[in-house]
């Protein structure tokens, strides 16, 4: 687990685009994941859930 205000560090590798949209990998530096995705939106979601502390929602998604 990340320590409070910890930065996570991931490397993307885009091996192709298609309807105007990315396709490839992200890589936690950490070594303890890999994930493909098939768009930006699906990358963003992959990020977003490493970096929200226990899986929890985003503040701003919250009710």
């Amino acid at each position: 687990m990340r320590q409070k205000g910890g930065a996570d560090t991931f490397v993307v590798q885009i091996l192709n685009t298609q309807n105007a949209s990315w396709q490839g990998t992200v890589t936690w530096t950490d070594g303890k994941r890999r994930e493909s995705f098939r768009s930006e939106l699906e990358l963003i979601k992959l990020i977003d859930s490493a970096v929200s502390k226990d899986g929890e929602k985003p503040e701003s998604a919250r009710t």
